[in-house]
């Protein structure tokens, strides 16, 4: 084999070993997710030691386990919530992306930092306990919105779930989620030897769940309507107008079959109710689904990112 050859060899097998997909680590866009992540591990660390732990309300997760452990053993919640995390970060490590770790690590001490060394030392709420859950709900939601609209997570239990409904794909993230949570609600219940513990601790689970969804879809959620409708030219200029796209979807009516045209169109939240008194004026024998989008992205919506 001549020399030039095994260049050309050595080469195709160095760009072989190259990764394709590979995308160039943005800096930039990491420097952003660590700030936000530590801002939202403080907002969560808030919520877990000056609303939740005072109360003792197990707000689900790792943070309700450290939570009881901390009501019997008297250490300090953030080392529970740190040590609880370590095996399940490991496991981590092993099954998910490094990138994601990281990020996942660095919530974890940060919450434990918070916890043991910020939070310890200022006022605790000791009043109603619905506000207590209330408020702690809305900041543990906060913190861990943050998180994850940087594509990170706060470890323990999110890790788990990814983990279970990547085995088991028929089972929804939301499902696995709340039936952690629930066996932690009941755990409280028991430990502490009562019921309203359990309620308090739903109501803060429920509250956290809204503000989380809040934070990471609230801002981009539309609606998607089809429009059947004869008179579909009418309906879509009249839609048009009112500077929103329009596409039409073509299909066969199954009971005559003839061919028709579905108006596809996404728009605000805040714009469908005016969508179908349009469609009510143009044509009142009209056939409408309207489904809710949780992102709408795109050229008069959220910039894909």
């Amino acid at each position: 084999m001549t020399t030039e050859k095994k260049s050309k060899k050595a080469k195709t097998a160095k760009k072989a070993k190259t990764p394709k997909n590979k995308e160039p680590l943005n800096v930039k866009k990491l420097l952003r997710d660590i700030l936000i992540i530590i801002i939202g591990s403080f907002l969560f660390a808030c919520g877990l030691k000056t609303f939740a732990a005072p109360n003792d309300i197990a707000s689900g997760g790792i943070s309700g386990i450290a939570i009881i452990i901390s009501h019997f053993t008297g250490l300090n919640e953030g080392i529970l919530y740190l040590l609880i995390n370590i095996p399940i970060m490991i496991i981590g490590f092993i099954f998910l992306g490094k990138l994601l770790m990281f990020k996942t690590i660095l919530s974890i001490i940060t919450v434990t930092v918070a916890t043991d060394y910020v939070f310890e030392f200022l006022p605790k709420y000791e009043g109603d306990m619905i506000l207590a859950a209330i408020f702690g709900g809305i900041l543990m939601g906060a913190g861990l919105g943050l998180c994850y609209y940087c594509e990170g997570t706060s470890g323990g239990t999110d890790i788990i779930n990814k983990l279970i409904n990547r085995k088991f794909p028929q089972m929804s993230l939301g499902v696995i989620t709340f039936t952690g949570d629930m066996c932690v609600i009941l755990l409280a219940i028991v430990a502490f030897r009562n019921v309203e513990a359990g309620l308090y601790s739903l109501i803060a689970i429920f509250v956290s769940s809204k503000i989380m969804d809040t934070l990471i879809y609230g801002s981009y959620e539309g609606k998607m309507l089809l429009i059947f409708s004869r008179r579909y030219e009418e309906i879509s200029q009249k839609i048009i107008s009112s500077d929103r796209g329009v596409t039409f979807l073509h299909g066969t009516g199954a009971y005559h079959g003839d061919d028709v045209k579905v108006i596809c169109c996404a728009v605000h939240k805040n714009e469908y109710v005016k969508v179908k008194r349009f469609v009510k004026e143009i044509d009142p024998r009209a056939f409408m689904i309207i489904t809710s989008a949780k992102e709408v992205l795109g050229e008069g919506f959220q910039q894909i990112n």
